[in-house]
């Protein structure tokens, strides 16, 4: 399913037109980054919860020259499937 089809579902599901479905799932999607971009954790109880995890400083090899090569510091989204997420898929 990629972002047409959720917003196809959506509006079908919530009785919706197909616009106002894209503007939900839009608003969805930007509130999390919003939040996850503050710092917070986004807890969707029965569903999952999002947070960002932060990737220290680190040194990689270049595989094709053998280089050292110095990683920045960055933070990574992480999500963490809830109990009824996982319910529903098993």
């Amino acid at each position: 399913m990629n972002k047409n089809d959720l917003v196809g579902a959506v509006a079908v599901s919530a009785n919706l037109q197909r616009a106002e479905a894209a503007r939900a799932v839009e608003a969805v999607f930007d509130t999390i980054s919003k939040a996850l971009a503050d710092g917070q954790d986004v807890r969707l109880i029965g569903f999952g919860t999002f947070s960002v995890a932060h990737r220290p400083a680190s040194k990689a090899r270049n595989p094709r020259t053998g280089e050292t090569i110095d990683v920045a510091p960055s933070n990574q989204p992480k999500f963490r499937a809830g109990k009824g997420l996982k319910d529903a898929v098993n």
